[in-house]
């Protein structure tokens, strides 16, 4: 059953002044339901993903692009209205909205299948408003087809915690069946861990949750330990999650020769200097990762279906939004927080 809105005012959150999230920085937003334009869908919101993100832009890690923005972009919905130009959706379709929202499809990194790199991208949530709604605009072009027959909440972590996820598994360069270290492990990292099991990885996770380690355990990890514990092997690859900077020479000195260490997160406190012949020599490498393509959610969004992903989620209705956020800052989060509207 598609859950509509129950008038023509969107009810959602923005974030109205950035700040610390125990002094609740979303504030309650009401505004005319917006009409969609050239190439854009309108989307009944069924659910949105929290992604940590959405805590960065609230707290201020993120300078917001403009004011009042409502964030989120990992949407789930129906299509309610198509602008015109669209023809790759109708209104009833299941499409999805994610972080990428935007490009210009002519700088040297559109043309070269980079467009994650592009200097002028845009991004939902950030640039424009997202899910933390009851509605939502989402460029047609930039919009995934999503399966009509799944739980909304466990399509939409998929929408960014999965694909960044993938891409940052693909930026640590893991040989096959080579042995992985995570480092932390919520939304993104339950999903990824799962991709390089089905490949035939050795999957090793270090994280301070109690709770995340379970869940690591039970997909398949086989050691896990604290963040700054020593793994039991050395790593062909690692990916950090946790946007903890000093965990990055942590994650260099547990990495084997010519290993490779993906940061897979938009922000990252300050990095500890670094000692050449004890972090980088033979040849170990540091990787960013910067949001995703197009292409990428496609991948994934294939591989997660092929491999039947186990999606772990924590749902809250909406209005909960601000609590949503400080679960996720405390890592009281089991797997992903999702928002649905009632």
């Amino acid at each position: 059953m598609v859950r509509k809105p129950a008038s023509n005012v969107l009810t959602g959150w923005a974030v109205h002044r950035p700040g610390p999230i125990a002094d609740r920085p979303l504030a309650p937003v009401h505004r005319p339901v917006p009409a969609p334009g050239p190439g854009e869908l309108l989307l009944w919101v069924e659910a949105c993903g929290v992604c940590r993100t959405d805590l960065h832009l609230a707290e201020g890690d993120l300078p917001p692009h403009r004011p009042s923005t409502v964030p989120g972009h990992e949407i789930v919905g129906r299509v309610a209205a198509v602008g015109e130009s669209v023809t790759r959706f109708r209104a009833g379709d299941r499409a999805g909205g994610a972080w990428l929202r935007g490009t210009c499809g002519s700088c040297r990194y559109c043309r070269a299948g980079r467009e994650n790199l592009c200097p002028a991208s845009r991004y939902t949530g950030w640039d424009a408003d997202g899910g933390f709604a009851d509605t939502a605009l989402v460029p047609a072009d930039y919009a995934y087809a999503l399966p009509d027959g799944q739980d909304a909440t466990l399509l939409a972590p998929l929408l960014c915690a999965g694909i960044i996820g993938y891409r940052a598994l693909r930026r640590s360069a893991l040989p096959p069946h080579g042995r992985l270290g995570i480092y932390g492990f919520g939304a993104s990292a339950h999903l990824a861990a799962q991709v390089a099991l089905a490949e035939g990885a050795t999957v090793h996770v270090l994280t301070r949750s109690v709770r995340a380690r379970e869940l690591a355990v039970d997909l398949g990890a086989s050691s896990v330990g604290g963040a700054y514990d020593r793994p039991p092997e050395p790593l062909d690859s690692a990916i950090l999650f946790a946007p903890v900077g000093d965990l990055v020479p942590v994650a260099l000195e547990a990495l084997d020769r010519s290993g490779t260490l993906a940061v897979a997160g938009i922000h990252l406190t300050d990095i500890p200097a670094l000692q050449y012949g004890r972090h980088l020599f033979e040849e170990r490498n540091l990787r960013s990762v910067t949001s995703n393509t197009r292409q990428d959610g496609r991948d994934f969004l294939d591989t997660a279906a092929r491999i039947g992903i186990r999606v772990t989620v924590s749902p809250y209705p909406l209005s909960r939004a601000n609590q949503a956020l400080r679960d996720l800052a405390a890592d009281r989060v089991n797997g992903a927080a999702v928002l649905v509207p009632g």
